[in-house]
């Protein structure tokens, strides 16, 4: 394992700053060109290349108008890329651990919501070289917070709720919530340095319908009560207004009272499908940052023109 990390580097250096081909590349070092395009791969996925993009000022405006139309702290839009979903989430998520880790102190403390996007985001910092953070969940399911086995650095302390996301009945939610290991990891969330969190959308390829949180027929009948989104598994619709459903009940999770009480709630999200549910997260107060893409962006601020969201 570590000649074949010597070997990475070395093709890395080559590659990123000598500025070789790979095929030049593959010649010098007396092995095949596929077996550096592979090392160059797995170099990225495992953080010996960590990459630093420069930020320029195409979408200060936009970034400037978002923040003065909404309340917020601040705004970080990237450029609009793939039009696959999952293309565009791992890029958001890139961006994202980019823009936080550029923020964090040593040894900082992050809580850490459900979703696809947070579980891209907590690898992709804890895969950073020379940077260790400490992962406060937001809901229950250890599960959804322990690292994918692509990396060999996990530089990440977790501190999990001990509980599943969704009990049977409200009762079990009272009484896990009131056990000691339970209760110490709520204490913590509100020490944290920063939350961030995922923003659902209503759609059949959301992630709570892909882990069986909720059915097609729960999230269409949270539709028809005009639901566009979620935090935490917490409804809400266009305005911020919450909508209530009998699952919330069920679940383990950081209310959205306790997350409006911290000072850096980030929200990332990126995709056409999210757009409603972003202004309703933005209407209802519940972040202080946004991360997104500035195709999304504009939509959101045309869009809210038109509905004329002070």
């Amino acid at each position: 394992m570590e000649l074949e990390e010597d070997l990475m580097s070395k093709i890395a250096w080559y590659y990123y700053i000598d500025g070789l081909t790979q095929q030049q590349i593959a010649d010098l070092i007396g092995i095949p060109r596929l077996r550096v395009i592979r090392l160059l791969d797995k170099a990225r996925q495992t953080g010996i290349i960590q990459f630093k993009i420069r930020k320029d000022n195409s979408n200060t405006e936009l970034e400037h108008e978002l923040a003065r139309r909404f309340g917020l702290k601040d705004v970080f839009v990237v450029p609009s890329g793939s039009e696959k979903i999952g293309d565009r989430n791992e890029a958001i998520a890139q961006a994202a651990a980019m823009y936080i880790s550029d923020r964090l102190p040593d040894n900082a403390f992050i809580n850490m919501g459900y979703g696809d996007t947070s579980s891209k985001i907590l690898n992709h910092l804890a895969n950073k070289q020379g940077q260790r953070i400490n992962v406060v969940s937001l809901t229950g399911g250890v599960n959804y917070y322990l690292p994918n086995t692509q990396s060999n650095i996990f530089s990440a302390k977790l501190y999990l709720t001990p509980a599943p996301f969704i009990m049977s009945t409200k009762e079990m939610v009272q009484a896990i919530n009131n056990e000691p290991a339970v209760r110490e990891i709520a204490e913590m969330v509100p020490l944290s340095t920063m939350s961030v969190v995922g923003i659902g959308t209503m759609n059949e390829t959301a992630t709570v319908i892909r882990n069986g949180i909720f059915t097609k027929k729960e999230l269409l009948y949270l539709t028809m009560q005009g639901a566009v989104g979620d935090v935490l598994c917490h409804y809400f619709d266009i305005n911020g207004n919450q909508v209530a459903s009998e699952v919330e009940d069920r679940l383990i999770t950081t209310s959205l009272e306790t997350l409006a009480k911290q000072d850096n709630v980030i929200g990332v999200a990126a995709g056409p499908q999210k757009v409603n549910a972003i202004i309703g997260a933005l209407n209802g107060k519940f972040l202080d940052i946004l991360i997104t893409e500035s195709e999304i962006a504009e939509t959101i601020l045309e869009k809210t023109q038109q509905l004329a969201v002070p």
